[in-house]
């Protein structure tokens, strides 16, 4: 009799998911029976392992992968009750439900054979049973077990094609290197995301990719921009509201958080929620429950939330503007996104993905950008960060002339080569020149510095970290 289990479960798996052989299973505590099945299949083209025991069936499911199972309901000698089998079908169907399982007895029993049947098999034979018969219904069986599997291998492929639409991720620079890496470890995961920078940089395509390649991908991800929510009318915007809650409500509405229930949820400018309705976010945050306005039934939501903001949610929180509790709930991980200016590696195959879709979009039979133009990109300091190449780059297609993108197409003013007016500078850039100006008049003292400059120590080693400036003396 051959061994029950698999030696080589890769191998009986590329086997299982063949055209050619199909892989079974037989149990039955008679070796007479075994050796009857397997003289009878294997010349059909099956491939055959046996086991004697309920034991050796779930031995051999957890090495090996298997078509269908064909298994007897009695194991005990004078014992024809088919308990045993009923039991061991149970066990199978609760590891894999959608496991083709055909029993068999010698004892015709028709409360036997529904009670089968009711516990998930596909199919009663009644020994001795009859070859042709048989060898229907596996095959039949397993040719239903292959569709489903190509169903499903069809749906994965669909789930990826379906990503393909999502905005591009395009970086290649270094100091995106640690980001992509970052964002391929969290996104699988449920993990709550906090995505930082400046305005433009990108941070709703990255909600978007940590998305598409989490669990959830094939769910929905709804987006809402809190900045942009009147307190007034914040909660019936996430967690909705019943009707006649409040004079204009004349309908019953479903809020974001609802909308969002076994997908993402995408919390833009998370830094101007006002601080009465940062306590009611929490809330949702740490137990996934919630009330719409005007109603007292709670209802429980599965959502991961991401959200994003280009201010230091750590200072709010110094200033009492900012709840640290949900702070801590929101950024599980905090993903920052360097501006523009410091990725000019990007600017060029952004620049060219810009070009090929407004190319597109406008029917414009523009193939690409001179030299000259791709210098003046470089140079130029893109205050709006990628969000604005995009514009620009939408703006020259439609006003190019000739085949490739010029210069003078970009609308930009070459940057002066004398030192920049605080009204041409980013913020970051005033705040770097303030913190290296206050440090260098307390001879590198952090503490005199951060006293100078209105912050905390913490705060001002946050930045001093942010913008690579080293002090002179520690302190």
């Amino acid at each position: 009799m051959k061994n029950a289990t698999v030696a080589n479960p890769s191998q009986s798996l590329r086997e299982a998911h063949a055209p050619g052989r199909p892989s079974l299973l037989v149990a039955d505590d008679q070796p007479h029976i075994l050796d009857a099945l397997e003289l009878l299949l294997e010349p059909e083209g099956f491939r055959i392992e046996k086991a004697r025991s309920p034991i050796m069936v779930l031995e051999a499911l957890k090495s090996g992968t298997y078509d269908a199972l064909l298994i007897d309901l009695n194991y005990t000698r004078d014992t024809t009750s088919g308990q045993e089998g009923l039991d061991l079908l149970t066990q199978i169907k609760s590891q894999d439900p959608q496991m083709p399982v055909i029993v068999m007895t010698a004892w015709a029993n028709v409360e036997v054979a529904v009670e089968a049947m009711r516990r998930g098999a596909q199919d009663f034979i009644q020994k001795p049973w009859d070859n042709a018969r048989l060898l229907t219904i596996l095959r039949t069986q397993i040719d239903l077990q292959r569709a489903v599997r190509r169903a499903q291998r069809l749906e994965a492929e669909n789930r990826i094609l379906r990503q393909q639409g999502l905005p591009e991720m395009i970086a290649t620079a270094p100091s995106m290197q640690s980001v992509l890496a970052t964002i391929a470890r969290i996104g699988p995961s449920d993990a709550n995301v906090l995505i930082t920078g400046e305005h433009g940089t990108g941070k709703e395509v990255v909600a978007q990719t940590l998305h598409a390649i989490s669990s959830r991908g094939s769910r929905s991800l709804v987006a809402v921009n809190t900045g942009a929510l009147p307190e007034g009318t914040f909660e019936s915007e996430l967690f909705g509201h019943v009707k006649g809650a409040f004079t204009d409500a004349r309908a019953e509405r479903i809020g974001r958080f609802e909308l969002a229930d076994c997908g993402t949820l995408f919390l833009d400018e998370i830094a101007n929620i006002p601080p009465r309705q940062q306590a009611k976010l929490l809330r949702v945050l740490e137990t996934g429950e919630l009330e719409r306005v005007g109603s007292s039934k709670t209802r429980h939501v599965d959502v991961r939330v991401l959200s994003a903001t280009n201010a230091d949610l750590h200072d709010e929180v110094e200033a009492g503007r900012f709840r640290a509790d949900l702070l801590f709930r929101l950024n599980t991980v905090e993903i920052h996104l360097p501006p523009l200016r410091e990725r000019r590696e990007d600017i060029p195959p952004l620049a060219a993905h810009f070009l090929s879709r407004y190319a597109q979009r406008y029917r414009k039979q523009v193939s690409g950008i001179d030299q000259g133009a791709v210098q003046t990109m470089l140079a130029y300091p893109w205050p709006g960060n990628v969000r604005e190449l995009d514009h620009t780059l939408e703006r020259a297609v439609l006003m190019t002339r000739g085949p490739q993108i010029e210069a003078a197409d970009l609308g930009l003013n070459p940057p002066r080569t004398s030192t920049p007016s605080l009204d041409e500078m980013s913020l970051e850039s005033v705040e770097s020149i303030l913190i290296r100006k206050a440090l260098s008049r307390s001879s590198g003292n952090v503490s005199q510095a951060a006293d100078a400059l209105g912050l905390s120590r913490g705060a001002l080693y946050r930045r001093m970290e942010k913008y690579g400036i080293q002090a002179s003396q520690p302190n």
